[in-house]
């Protein structure tokens, strides 16, 4: 492929595609810690783009070097984003579900939660490597780079939402932000196996 709009384009549409999951978890997240700083919405934001960057590099790596393991992990990619989404989304709605009856406080989202997130909904990108597998390296580099771009985006505007709803829905917040997280393992699970 050559340097066009077209290369733009498609980037944009793949970055859209590969965000859908980030930007669900985010508005999950901003459900759950309605009070969320900005500069926080921007480190998580930045989390969720730095691995959907990254993700597609390795793969393309992967498939310039070392092409044979790469096929073989491929197959645990939708096992793993499902356990790792419905880990943190079942401890989620558990803990919302013990707190129903009283006051209850957000915790907020750790660093450890959040680099789950971040390669629970980042890790299907990994693929992507074989779309991008005829790009030159910069042209790869780039079409990460917008990739991020777009998460990055979609990822902010969906912790503010979340952040709108949350304060809605108060206690029941923390509840729909595990059924969300789960919801989404099940999704990326029955998408990657079928």
């Amino acid at each position: 492929m050559e340097w066009s709009i077209m290369f733009v384009f498609n980037s944009v549409l793949l970055g859209v595609g590969l965000a859908m999951d980030a930007f669900s978890v985010s508005m999950a997240n901003g459900l759950n810690e309605p009070d969320m700083k900005k500069g926080k919405m921007s480190a998580i934001a930045g989390v969720f783009a730095g691995f959907q960057f990254a993700m597609p590099v390795i793969g393309w790596i992967c498939v310039h070097t070392i092409l044979q393991y790469f096929t073989a992990f491929e197959t645990l990619i939708p096992w793993i984003a499902l356990i790792l989404l419905a880990y943190i989304g079942g401890k989620m709605l558990l803990e919302g579900l013990r707190n129903s009856d009283s006051e209850q406080e957000h915790q907020g989202l750790g660093v450890r939660v959040l680099i789950i997130q971040g390669i629970a909904t980042s890790i299907d990108a990994l693929s992507v490597g074989f779309t991008i597998a005829g790009y030159g390296w910069l042209m790869a580099l780039t079409a990460a780079l917008i990739v991020a771009v777009v998460t990055f985006t979609l990822c902010m505007a969906g912790l503010k939402i979340g952040k709108k709803f949350g304060t809605k829905l108060s206690n029941k917040a923390q509840i729909l932000g595990g059924v969300i997280l789960i919801v989404i393992g099940i999704e990326i699970f029955i998408t990657g196996i079928f």
